[in-house]
Formats: C-alpha cells, sequence, structure tokens
C-alpha cells in the first residue's frame, strides 16, 4: 500500500510541475519564449516594452494579473529584475522558467498560483541589459573567459551604479531633518543616466510597486538595503558598515524567506563567503553607490532587495535545472510576500480618492503614500501600529492597528476637509485685530469715531 501511495504522489507532484525548457535564452529566444507564455495563457498575461536598450533591443516585461494591463486597486503591484549585468545570466534564466511554470501552473489550476495571480500583479523584466547579455554569450560561445565581459551595457556603464544618489540626501535628512520618502530626483536626471536606466526609473515611477528582486549572480546570498555606506570615505574608498533603513527588521524577514526556501543559500556557506543564514546588509558586506535597490526604496513605495544566485555568473546549461529547482520555491514564496502588512483606501468625505495621501507609522521613520487609485499598501511584521493619514487641505486621521502573521489587515481612512482658519499672513506695520492686515488709511470703527470726535472738540468757530 505504502508503493501506491509513493507512485500516487510522484503522480501528483509530476501533474503540478510544469514541464520546463533549461538552455540559456538570447535575446530572440527570450522573445519568443515571453511571446509563447503570452499565447498559451493569453487571459491572464500581457508583454509589453518599457523602452530600448543603447543598442535598440526592447526591455520587455511579462506581466501576470487575472486582468493584464489592468491595475485593481487593493490588488499590490510586484516585480522581478533580472540579467542587470549582462555576463549574470542565471536571473534571466529562472525567470523565463517562472514564467513557463505560473503559466503551466495556472492552467492546470493549481490552485496556490490561481489564489497569486487572481489576487497580485507581477511584472517580470528577464533582462535589463539584453545588450550586455549578447556581448557574455559570445564570449561564451568563443569560450573567453573574463570575469566581467558583459557586464555592462553598450556604452560601458555598469547600470547598477547609475540611479541618482539619493543615499546623501536621506543620511543628510536623517541628521538634520527632512523627507523620509519619495526624495525627488535631480532637475537634470535624464541626463545622468543611461536609456536602460531611464526606462527603469520611468516604469517604477509608473506603477505602484510594493516589493521587488533584483536578480544578480557572482554570490549566494539575500542582500537588503542600505547598499551604500553612511560612514565617511577613507583613501577613496567608503568603509564597510552595517548601515540599517528604518524598515530593516522587515528588510531580514523578506531576505530570510529566500533564503531559507532556497535550496542551500540559507546554509550560508557559499563560494568561499559565509552569510549567516544567507543574508547580508548590502553596506556591510561592500558599499554600493547609485545601486538600484536603495533607490526603489527612497524614490518609490517599492521594497526591493537583491538576489545573489549563482556562484558562477554564467553556469553551465547542464546545471540550470538543478539552479531552477533550488529557487522555485524561494521565487513563489517570495511574490507571496507581498500579502502582509496593511492596506486600504484613502478617500475625502464624498469618498473621492486620495492620490499621494502619506500613510505614516509611528517608530518607523520611512512613509508610503496611496496611488494614483487611492490605494495603500504598507508592509509591516506582525505587531500593533499607531498608523496615521495626511493629506493637504484635509485633517489627519490616526488609528491602532494590530496586525497579524496572515493576510494584510485592511485599513481605510477618511478625511475630513480641514475647517481650520488658513494660516495668518505675516503682520506688517499697520496691523489690525487678530492677526489681519489693515489697508492703509483703513482704521478700526472705534478708533474712527474717536478721531473724528477729537477734531470737533478742537475745531475753531468761524
Amino acid at each position: 500500500m505504502s508503493d501506491l501511495v509513493s507512485i500516487f504522489l510522484q503522480l501528483l507532484l509530476f501533474k503540478l510541475v510544469a514541464p520546463v525548457t533549461f538552455r540559456h535564452h538570447r535575446y530572440d529566444d527570450l522573445v519568443r519564449t515571453l511571446y509563447k507564455v503570452h499565447n498559451e495563457c493569453p487571459h491572464v498575461t500581457r508583454v509589453y516594452s518599457i523602452g530600448r536598450s543603447v543598442k535598440g533591443r526592447h526591455l520587455y516585461v511579462l506581466e501576470f494579473s487575472d486582468y493584464p494591463g489592468i491595475h485593481e486597486p487593493l490588488e499590490p503591484e510586484v516585480k522581478y529584475v533580472g540579467n542587470m549585468h549582462g555576463n549574470e545570466v542565471l536571473g534571466r534564466e529562472l525567470l523565463l522558467q517562472l514564467s513557463e511554470f505560473l503559466c503551466e501552473e495556472f492552467r492546470n489550476r493549481n490552485q496556490r498560483i490561481v489564489r497569486l495571480v487572481e489576487g497580485t500583479r507581477i511584472h517580470i523584466l528577464p533582462s535589463m541589459n539584453p545588450d550586455g547579455y549578447e556581448v557574455a554569450a559570445a564570449a561564451q560561445d568563443r569560450d573567453i573567459s573574463g570575469y566581467l565581459v558583459g557586464r555592462n551595457n553598450a556604452n560601458g556603464v555598469d547600470l547598477n551604479r547609475n540611479f541618482p544618489d539619493l543615499n546623501t540626501y536621506i543620511y543628510y535628512n536623517e541628521k538634520n531633518g527632512g523627507p523620509n520618502h519619495h526624495l525627488p530626483l535631480p532637475d537634470n536626471w535624464k541626463n545622468q543616466v543611461e536609456p536602460e536606466t531611464q526606462a527603469v526609473i520611468q516604469w517604477i515611477r509608473s506603477f505602484n510597486f510594493v516589493l521587488s528582486a533584483n536578480l544578480h549572480g557572482g554570490a549566494v546570498v539575500a542582500n537588503y538595503p542600505y547598499d551604500k555606506s553612511l560612514e565617511h570615505r577613507v583613501r577613496g574608498f567608503r568603509r564597510t558598515a552595517n548601515t540599517p533603513t528604518p524598515d530593516d527588521t522587515l528588510f531580514q524577514k523578506l531576505a530570510k524567506v529566500y533564503s531559507y526556501a532556497h535550496g542551500w543559500m540559507h546554509q550560508g556557506w557559499n563560494c568561499g563567503d559565509y552569510f549567516p543564514d544567507g543574508i547580508t546588509n548590502g553596506a556591510s558586506w561592500y558599499s554600493l553607490s547609485k545601486g538600484m535597490q536603495d533607490f526603489n526604496y527612497l524614490h518609490t513605495n517599492c521594497f526591493e532587495i537583491t538576489l545573489e544566485l549563482s556562484c558562477d555568473k554564467f553556469p553551465r546549461q547542464e546545471e540550470l535545472q538543478r539552479e531552477w529547482l533550488g529557487n522555485r520555491e524561494a521565487l513563489i514564496q517570495f511574490l507571496e510576500q507581498v500579502h502582509q502588512g496593511i492596506k486600504g483606501m484613502v478617500r475625502d468625505e464624498n469618498y473621492n480618492n486620495l492620490v499621494d495621501a502619506v500613510i505614516s507609522v509611528s517608530g518607523i521613520n520611512h512613509d508610503v503614500t496611496s496611488g494614483d487609485h487611492g490605494d495603500y499598501f504598507r508592509l509591516l511584521l506582525p505587531g500593533t501600529y499607531t498608523v496615521t493619514a495626511t493629506a493637504p487641505k484635509f485633517d489627519p486621521e490616526t488609528v491602532s492597528v494590530t496586525v497579524g502573521p496572515g493576510e494584510p489587515k485592511l485599513v481605510n481612512f477618511q478625511l475630513k476637509r480641514s475647517t481650520s482658519p488658513a494660516a495668518p499672513k505675516r503682520r506688517g506695520a499697520n496691523s489690525g485685530h487678530r492677526g489681519r492686515v489693515l489697508p492703509k488709511k483703513v482704521q478700526p470703527r472705534a478708533a474712527r469715531k474717536k478721531e473724528m470726535m477729537m477734531k470737533q472738540s478742537q475745531r475753531v468757530p468761524a
């Protein structure tokens, strides 16, 4: 009987695990694979481009949603980005495998995947640097070894050192006071970044992403912000020092979710390095300026971590199946992490959605904002929090919320328009009562009457 049960479980597992193709995909193959998935799951997928590389290759994204192309209020948006460094290719292949897996499992009515697709809007960018990948792949074909061949884009720029540096401003603001979120970009930022970087920045400003992971290679560890060290430079190099965000405990938990769901990342010893629990604060590993994960946290509502997934930046094709099996569960579990904390709508008294309302959590010096549809998402660990919603010209509203370990708590805000008087103007030389500035030659009524009586008493008869 036990043998029959074992055979039944194997058949069930075979049914739930989608068939995938384990090979490297050049650009044309990548595009064909994305459209193949879309053709097989047309009602829950969409392929779109966020821009072009230096060489004109499209940066294609595959979206999974029960309503592709539409943001459903209170449904969170999450993204994966791969192949930012052209020669770090495992992330690119894993995201293609993940795309095929999600489609097949949705068609097979795997309830876990159905819930994920119907309750989450998932965006997958397999390659942020397709030009660099082609250089790296060509070198592999010619058996040319080189640790950095194909890493940069076609202009020779490292895309993970190419985002506007917002860390300098947040470190100043933390010390001296100032905004703790959505830090503004320089006026000329588009002239300072590469086409691929600009495309990604415009992408993440166009969607209200809540959670993200950036897939790299060369180590095996889950890396979380901040990447740039707060310590001062010594001889041109910034000191390595743990530099936590206000959401450090949450980021550690997100990193551990991936690490412990991964086949071997959590063991710590990988590629000659040791990281306890398979995670690290970016700046405590090495300081990195102008990186993408810090930019996400400081300029948008998105919480991003960086996943280093393989010792070999360009693993051999026969290793891909093992890597997929080691990462598959972790990739799914990380997507599910977007469903925690609190979420809700911010509206006025007439039930109009309020855009860019600020959601603050007492004790965590990092706010988020409501999106274009008035909905907000705030990732939080289980606990009790004091949460405040504010918007210009409205009175703030504060509530106490207890967050559990399961689904996010729904917390709606309905703000009342402020009835407090407008801020008084600066008092001038001719100031009247209650701060009102009186025009010249205009005096209070009692003062005018007293002045007239004095003039009459001083009048000389004709």
